[in-house]
This record gives structure tokens, sequence and C-alpha cells, in this order.
């Protein structure tokens, strides 16, 4: 009789419809870009750059005294908090929001391509490999070229960029989000008319003579 029961149930098992998959949730940064077909083509920077998409990209600091925990933010966030400079932006999250969101649009518009595949292409082309240090012998110091870990470079890339915007910005008659736009483009083709392509170069070239 165990055994009868056992082959219903079995046979109720197989004939019973299998569940229906569950949808999966496409999430695109501010509404309208994903994440999921951007490319990151420099292996340095791939585990450095978080593409996980949300909405909105705000972690209320989620990550601020974890050590290495930027490691874990979106990068679309990291532009938002860079642009935070001077005391126009300083502590101003929902403006500088606002000019990434702008500039994002401006660039799809543009180039026709995802803005945040720009975004990566920038920052590989603004990373730079090499920098100097002072070593001390004595009363004497002396520059030598070093490696540059792939977290700093993009931490170097990032603070250039958004340094170059917020400089030019004020010098120029354009809204930041078209300045911002404009150094994103100019980056991601390697143009040197690039602030952080140009200050890229510059510290490569200052650590190769002290190589």
């Amino acid at each position: 009789m165990a055994d009868e029961e056992v082959q219903v149930q079995e046979q109720a098992a197989v004939e019973a419809p299998a569940a229906p998959p569950k949808p999966e949730i496409n999430v695109l940064v501010f509404g309208k870009y994903g994440t999921s077909e951007v490319i990151i083509h420099d292996a340095g920077l791939a585990k450095y750059i978080d593409l996980n998409s949300t909405t909105v990209p705000h972690s209320g600091g989620k990550y601020a005294n974890r050590w290495f925990g930027k490691s874990n933010m979106s990068i679309v966030e990291r532009l938002i908090n860079n642009v935070m400079r001077t005391e126009k932006y300083t502590g101003k999250k929902i403006k500088a929001y606002r000019a990434v969101s702008d500039a994002f649009d401006t660039i799809a518009a543009k180039t026709k391509q995802n803005p945040i595949q720009v975004l990566v292409d920038c920052l590989e082309n603004a990373a730079p490999r090499e920098e100097v240090t002072r070593l001390q012998f004595g009363g004497i110091s002396v520059p030598k070229a070093v490696d540059i870990s792939p977290q700093r470079r993009l931490d170097i890339a990032l603070r250039n960029l958004c340094t170059g915007v917020t400089e030019s910005s004020k010098k120029n008659k354009k809204a930041i989000h078209d300045v911002l736009a404009d150094e994103i483009m100019l980056a991601a083709k390697g143009d040197m008319t690039s602030f952080s392509v140009a200050k890229k170069e510059e510290t490569e070239r200052v650590a190769q003579s002290a190589r």
C-alpha cells in the first residue's frame, strides 16, 4: 500500500506543470540606462568599477566607514559624489545628481551610445599607470617612478575628471552638465584637449623621466 502511494505521488509530481520562471527585473540607472551590456576593457580596473544597477544611485553613506568600501559603490554614484566640489556643489547631492543625469542625456543624444559605457571608456583613458614618489637618502630627496594600484588609478581618474569640469565651468557660459558631458566624451576618445587625459599623460611623462 505504501508503495502504491509513493507511485501516485511521483506520478502527480511528473504531471504537475512546472512553475513559471520568475521575471527578471531590469533596473535602469536614472530609469533610462542599463549596465548589463557595458564592457570594461581594462582588466585591472574591472574589479573596482561597480556596475550594479540602481534606479537612484544613492547609498546614503553605506560604505563610508568600510575599508575599500567605495569599490562596492556604483560608479555613477562615485561620479556624483566627486562632482560635489567647491562651494556651489559641496553637500548638495540633488544638484550634483541632476547635473550628472542631464550630462548622461546629452551624451546619449550626441553619441547614440549608452552613457555609462562612454563613462567607463573615459575612466580607462584617464587612469594613469605610473606616478612619482620621493625617496630619502640621507638629506637627499630622489624622485622614483612607481606603479599605481588599480583602485588608486580609478580614484585619480575620477578626481581629475571632476576637478577639470568644476574648474572649466567657472570660466564657461555653458551649464556644468554640458561641460561634464563634453569632458567625458573627449576623454572617452583619448583626446588630449580633455583635462583628465592631459593630466594622465603629464603624470606618466614625469614618471618616465624618473625611472
